[in-house]
């Protein structure tokens, strides 16, 4: 079975629908996957529920949707960075699930594992609370989070093998590992791709069973979500 793709669009050529669940890998806008973002937004699809911690930043990533309308729901833990995110939801245009960032990642880990729900003390007595079962271990309260399965993933990787094994780099091993487990397909792109064989079964992070499709993007935009600097003393 050939998983390698020749670009973005034909990768996710026949997958995609209105209304579908999508989870997208990263965290602010390290180890997104930006050309498959972009290709979902040609696509013309809408009616999106995006799970995702964030949605990039503005006219970057998954942004790139919002500015066309195509999500009608994101599953997130932040949103301080993307101002159209934010006046989205503010407005009333965009539903919003909030997660604790701890709580996303369980859930999607969950989600892969075939895990439909699972017990944590995180939110209980908050507004995250409101209409979900609590339930009492050991004298502690406990409340109920639901497992995140999607109808499709799309996660960036440093480096992959023709069989779909993946490798992420330093911070961009973030939710892409578990939300690569935790959808019906699972479409990666990579900066680098080797013929199957090659990698160090030791240093895989995502096998190959889970990566139905996969693409070469070349070297990722190394870009900067904030750039920090401060006056260089006179010599």
């Amino acid at each position: 079975m050939n998983k390698v793709y020749p670009d973005a669009k034909s990768a996710l050529d026949g997958i995609l629908k209105d209304n579908m669940m999508i989870m997208s890998g990263g965290f602010g806008l390290c180890g997104i996957a930006e050309e498959l973002s972009d290709a979902i937004r040609e696509s013309g699809v809408k009616g999106l529920t995006v799970v995702s911690n964030n949605a990039g930043v503005d006219g970057i990533g998954l942004s790139r949707l919002l500015e066309t309308r195509q999500i009608k729901k994101m599953i997130s833990s932040y949103v301080g960075e993307n101002k159209l995110f934010a006046q989205q939801f503010l407005a009333g245009e965009l539903e919003l699930e909030f997660n604790p960032q701890g709580t996303l990642a369980e859930r999607i880990r969950a989600g892969g594992a075939g895990i439909p729900a699972f017990y944590t003390k995180t939110g209980v007595g908050t507004l995250i609370a409101e209409g979900k079962e609590v339930k009492e271990f050991d004298g502690e309260k406990y409340l109920m989070e639901r497992g995140l399965f999607a109808d499709l993933a799309i996660v960036h990787a440093w480096k992959g093998d023709t069989a779909g094994n993946l490798i992420y780099r330093k911070t961009a091993r973030n939710f892409n590992p578990m939300m690569a487990t935790a959808a019906k397909i699972t479409v990666a792109e990579v900066e680098h791709l080797v013929p199957a064989g090659e990698l160090n079964p030791d240093h895989i992070h995502t096998p190959g069973i889970f990566v139905k499709r996969i693409v070469e993007v070349g070297t990722a935009k190394k870009r900067i979500e904030f750039r920090n600097t401060r006056p260089r003393t006179s010599a």
